[in-house]
């Protein structure tokens, strides 16, 4: 019985790449319902199907939206929004419309927006669908403007390149996966199907929940700071404040906590930016030095 089920499994991820997951749900319930295969492997079989399905569908501008906003009330369950300076809080998200203005993806479902938290710790998180959190400790290690647009357009980079949205899917595939495997064990001991959907659907969040603990991988944070990079050039900004920043964040940042918890070294990014920011023309940032100076100054 084991070896038949295997084997009807197998065929389900086999048969994903000439016929629909629907139809191999539907193939399933008709083969139950007709006796070919006994209920419980047919819903093993069509359980499968759908979760594969489901790890293949694209998401939303709307999902990814709120999906992004569920990963905001996480992060906000750790940390406070702080709003002890109504005029900062309107300089960084001026900041950001300027960047994003210019930017391949100048819209999002419901807009981008910046919010700073009330914390010491040097960190910076951007969620799927626009939502920027900054700290008042990374904000205070930053010297320029062009600096803290680097960190700005590093979060819209990941933004834009989908990068969470990329993680949620390979993580929904992968979990389907489980599922098919799952699902045979339940067709065998006789489970409820219906309970281990629900355990799958529980995963899904806990994989949001993820995404701001685990962090990007090296190569996306590298992809991200390029981009940053292209993104500033782009709105006017000197790309070498990046590298400024990333230099300040060398001299203060402690490994295993903000910015060193889930970031590669600021060692590794300044390599990996040096090598990127001679594509870039280089602009003067005196002109909005003093405009950084006065935002800043109650911080």
């Amino acid at each position: 019985m084991r070896v038949k089920i295997a084997v009807l499994l197998s065929i389900v991820i086999l048969s994903m790449t000439v016929i629909t997951c629907s139809t191999m749900a539907l193939i399933a319930n008709v083969a139950g319902a007709t006796g070919v295969i006994d209920q419980n492997t047919a819903d093993a079989i069509s359980n499968s199907a759908r979760a594969i399905g489901t790890a293949t569908e694209e998401i939303t501008p709307e999902q990814e939206y709120y999906i992004g906003r569920a990963v905001a009330a996480n992060i906000l369950n750790s940390y406070s929004i702080w709003n002890g300076n109504a005029a900062l809080t309107a300089y960084l998200n001026n900041i950001c419309y300027a960047i994003v203005i210019n930017s391949p993806r100048p819209n999002v479902f419901n807009g981008y927006r910046l919010a700073i938290l009330d914390s010491s710790e040097i960190n910076a998180f951007a969620t799927p669908g626009g939502h920027i959190f900054v700290t008042r400790g990374l904000i205070g290690a930053a010297n320029s403007e062009d600096a803290l647009a680097g960190v700005i357009a590093h979060e819209i980079a990941h933004i834009q390149l989908q990068h969470s949205i990329k993680s949620i899917r390979n993580s929904r595939f992968l979990n389907a996966i489980v599922v098919t495997g799952v699902s045979a064990a339940g067709a065998v001991a006789g489970m409820n199907v219906t309970q281990l959907t629900a355990a799958f659907n529980e995963s899904v969040g806990e994989i949001v929940q993820t995404i701001v603990n685990n962090g990007y991988s090296q190569n996306q944070e590298f992809e991200a700071d390029n981009t940053a990079m292209a993104l500033m050039a782009s709105a006017g900004y000197n790309p070498s404040g990046l590298v400024d920043m990333l230099r300040a964040l060398s001299r203060v940042q402690t490994a295993g906590s903000g910015f060193g918890k889930t970031h590669p070294t600021p060692a590794q990014r300044i390599t990996n930016a040096e090598r990127s920011i001679r594509n870039f023309s280089a602009t003067d940032i005196s002109v909005r030095q003093a405009r950084f100076t006065t935002a800043t100054r109650n911080r």
